[in-house]
């Protein structure tokens, strides 16, 4: 079966249709680039755009950067303040005609991982970590998402939440290299390795292909390896949602 899925991040919204008992993108991704305002309004014409390209007529699954209760977004995050207690699945279905299943992107892109990438059969709490504009966390428990535990939004010293030290805008905005900005990450891991003590952690996002060139500053006790679906494991991840 083959589900159109949807990830939806701070700087672009892309898009594929995915084979959900392989988990593998049978099409090629589409990408446009999220509206600068990050209003509902023309996030939601985009998203239209993006099921129009595939031609598509199903259910849609939608990874979304932000906290997601019951399809409800629960705080804006990167994005307009308008977005906080909109209905995303209904806007989002009303935009494109199509029931809509919307997650949180981390919780996606660890859907992803849990049910076809490195993280499959991984046993004890597993955090995925997905590092881009901000950094958004998925966590399972024995192969269950365990809803929107938001660890990028950790208080750091002077920054009202850890992102802001340490997501990969950051680095490429004050220009780091990745030994210096691994420094920032592992600072941050050793924060969630404190706070809830996890089996194995998962980098997700743009950071996970270059992690050959961090690794060395990684040095907590927990087991981190990247993600190898790489920027696709939010739209797997979101396809894979509708049918849970």
């Amino acid at each position: 079966m083959e589900i159109l899925g949807i990830d939806i991040g701070g700087s672009g919204m892309k898009g594929g249709l995915v084979n959900i008992e392989t988990g593998e993108l049978v099409t090629e991704r589409f990408r446009i680039p999220t509206p600068a305002s990050r209003k509902p309004e023309e996030m939601a014409k985009v998203f239209k755009e993006i099921t129009n390209h595939f031609d598509y007529n199903g259910p849609v699954g939608c990874g979304f950067p932000t906290i997601v209760k019951h399809g409800v977004c629960k705080s804006v995050s990167n994005l307009n303040k308008s977005w906080l207690n909109l209905d995303i699945q209904k806007l989002f279905s009303d935009a494109c005609g199509l029931p809509v299943t919307v997650i949180n992107d981390a919780d996606a892109a660890g859907y992803a991982v849990i049910n076809y990438g490195i993280g499959k059969n991984e046993q004890g709490l597993v955090l995925m970590i997905t590092v881009g504009t901000g950094i958004g966390s998925g966590a399972f428990f024995n192969g269950k998402l365990i809803p929107n535990s938001e660890l990028g939004q950790i208080p750091y010293k002077k920054y009202k939440k850890i992102e802001h030290y340490t997501a990969d805008s950051i680095r490429k905005k004050e220009d780091l290299s990745f030994t210096e900005w691994g420094k920032r990450l592992n600072t941050f891991l050793e924060l969630v390795e404190t706070i809830v003590c996890p089996d194995l952690i998962i980098l997700g996002g743009g950071v996970s292909k270059h992690f050959d060139k961090y690794e060395k500053q990684i040095r907590i006790e927990t087991p981190v390896k990247p993600a190898e679906l790489g920027n696709h494991a939010g739209i797997i991840g979101a396809a894979a949602a509708v049918s849970k």
